[in-house]
């Protein structure tokens, strides 16, 4: 007899054999929800999913209830998408759904909300990722159907309207099972091949048709693009995963080809109007390097040597003359001041005094002037000097003032 489970290796066995089983790990069901609540303090919601003859418990975690613009009411047919579980500790069959749409809308429309959905989630569809087109790419690479009429309409196109750009076809299945894994590829070779904008286009066809550009392989291809991406797939009604992943959706590939590249015309503008600007911001720039160097020259004029020179010899003139008259003031009064002292010692001179009547009386040997009669005992030779010459005399008797 085999050694008896206990109720947790069983439940743990059964948990982990869900788990593990491909199909159950990702499915959809379809059922009518019953005592659908969403729980008020973590957001999770629980419900049932029914049909006549079964039920199934479902919850849906918070985060991804938050990702439906409506949730479910209680009575809806939905399509759900999750995988199954076993919870343990209840001991119930579960299933852990992710998306929830409502039955009428179809398969394919919940496939492609729920992988919209999830990618969404992730940022793949972030606007703030979203790369500006080129103006003027000098390599287009273009992966499409070869040999089709969307590639000679876009040949055509490119030839009319930029006929210097230089395109590269990479060809690839677009339709059928095998076109998910070609378009992957096909974008793979194209991110090698030194583009500046790449273009994945496909004409119009039925849902099926385009299934290819709903696939999550080919989408995550389209994100990993290092250059700019135009999703140019089916008609202007047609949208597609890739439409949301690329930088830029064109409602056809012949709109694509047209924003790859500018009109030839335009461009012929666009230079005559940069030309117009250039030359205008060229002449701004001259006149203000000719203001800029009118400034300087006068600058410089203004402090040149020969400016500093004449400036120089002005002031010599200048003080050449000052000094000229003060030297002849000088001059004039020390005359003046000459001439007064001449006045002066005229006034005082001895001559003066002779010619007043006075005389100097001189000893004739030694010359010595007499000022009193004891200097010149009698018979003394005398000179006596007058205004008009002198006397020679001797003298008599010596006869002085008495006091």
């Amino acid at each position: 007899m085999n050694q008896a489970l206990t109720v947790s290796d069983v439940a743990r066995y059964l948990s982990e054999l869900l788990e593990s089983h491909p199909l159950l790990g990702d499915l959809w069901i379809q059922g009518e929800l019953s005592e659908f609540k969403r729980h008020a303090a973590s957001g999770h919601c629980y419900f049932n999913l029914k049909d006549e003859r079964a039920i199934i418990r479902g919850v849906m975690w918070r985060s991804d209830a938050a990702r439906l613009s409506n949730l479910p009411r209680s009575g809806d047919l939905v399509l759900a998408h999750g995988r199954l579980g076993f919870y343990e500790a209840r001991g119930d069959l579960q299933i852990y759904v992710d998306h929830v749409v409502s039955a009428g809308a179809g398969l394919f429309f919940a496939r492609f909300e729920e992988l919209k959905a999830r990618l969404m989630a992730e940022g793949l569809f972030a606007e703030d990722r979203k790369r500006p087109l080129p103006y003027l790419p000098r390599r287009i690479i273009l992966v499409t159907a070869p040999g089709g009429a969307v590639l000679q309409d876009m040949l055509t196109i490119f030839a009319r309207r930029s006929p210097l750009v230089e395109v590269v076809v990479v060809p690839c299945l677009v339709q059928g099972a095998a076109a998910p894994a070609s378009i992957v590829e096909a974008l793979y070779r194209a991110y090698g091949a030194g583009g500046d904008l790449i273009i994945l286009a496909r004409g119009g066809g039925s849902l099926d048709d385009l299934s290819a550009f709903n696939d999550e392989a080919v989408a995550r291809a389209v994100f990993a693009s290092p250059v700019p991406l135009i999703s140019g797939v089916g008609h202007e009604t047609d949208v597609t995963i890739t439409d949301f992943v690329a930088d830029l959706r064109a409602p056809t590939p012949s709109v694509a080809a047209e924003l790859a590249v500018p009109e030839l015309s335009d461009l012929h503008n666009r230079i005559g109007a940069l030309r117009f600007q250039l030359n205008l911001l060229m002449a701004q720039a001259l006149n203000l390097r000719q203001e800029a160097v009118a400034t300087a020259h006068a600058l410089l004029d203004r402090h040149a040597p020969s400016r500093r020179l004449a400036r120089d010899r002005q002031q010599i003139d200048e003080l050449s003359r000052r000094l000229e008259r003060t030297a002849t003031v000088t001059a004039e009064r020390q005359r003046l001041a000459l001439q007064n002292l001449v006045g002066r010692l005229a006034v005082l001179s001895p001559q003066a005094t002779l010619a007043r009547g006075y005389a100097v009386v001189r000893h004739a040997d030694s010359g010595q002037v007499l000022t009193s009669p004891d200097q010149a005992p009698a018979t003394t030779p005398l000179t006596i000097t007058l205004r008009d010459g002198e006397l020679h005399a001797r003298s008599v008797a010596a006869e002085g003032v008495r006091p």
